[in-house]
């Protein structure tokens, strides 16, 4: 495996791990957002990653290894549903239905993604040091 595979799996990983991060920048915004029944009330999101083989080979040549977003799924987490019978979207008996997000699982998922999208970017400017460095052996 070249040092450049190891930039595109890592840049890979960047893609998958910005995403995640944008998914949960969702999830908390809507943390809040009552609504006034079940269908329309927001339901956590979460991004489903699959990894690529190795010796996956695109239509080029390169190998397409890495991590990729297969999808995003909703929560199936059961939905809050909370007795505010004076709140302007309470349905007919007084209740407001909020999203299934918890917070602290959120901020935690905030974090492992921002910790390995770091980690990623480090594996990519390590193996363009090692490359400069193997470049300048040639001088």
């Amino acid at each position: 495996m070249s040092l450049f595979s190891v930039m595109n799996i890592a840049g890979s990983a960047l893609t998958a791990q910005t995403m995640r991060l944008n998914v949960t920048a969702s999830n908390l915004a809507n943390a809040d957002s009552a609504a006034s029944s079940l269908e329309k009330t927001y339901r956590a999101r979460h991004p489903v990653f699959q990894a690529q083989a190795l010796d996956a080979w695109n239509d080029q040549g390169a190998s397409n290894a890495g991590v990729r977003v297969a999808g995003v799924i909703e929560s199936n987490a059961q939905l809050r549903k909370e007795y505010q019978p004076g709140h302007p979207l309470a349905d007919k008996d007084g209740y407001v239905y909020m999203p299934n997000v918890n917070v602290v699982e959120e901020m935690a998922n905030m974090i492992s993604a921002s910790r390995s999208y770091q980690t990623n970017v480090d594996i990519i400017d390590a193996s363009k040091q090692m490359l400069t460095r193997t470049l300048a052996l040639g001088q």
